[in-house]
């Protein structure tokens, strides 16, 4: 695999720009995304999030002690 350095979000954020200003042309902008990074940083991005959904969803473990302890607030 070749050594790449890591995408830089705001280059890409940059070069998105540019097509939306019309400063430059689609093909342009999706080759210069592409070899800027873009599917590395967005499979970072569905890693991390599908990381976050699980954490979110597994329930916190409670000791007996603590549970027994704890009061609700109405």
């Amino acid at each position: 695999m070749e050594d790449r350095p890591a995408p830089d979000p705001a280059k890409l954020l940059a070069q998105w720009m540019e097509w939306e200003r019309g400063e430059e042309t689609p093909g342009r902008v999706i080759a210069n995304m592409k070899t800027g990074g873009l599917r590395d940083l967005l499979e970072t991005l569905v890693a991390n999030s599908a990381q976050s959904a699980r954490t979110v969803d597994e329930p916190i473990p409670l000791d007996p002690e603590t549970a027994a302890a704890w009061t609700p607030i109405v």
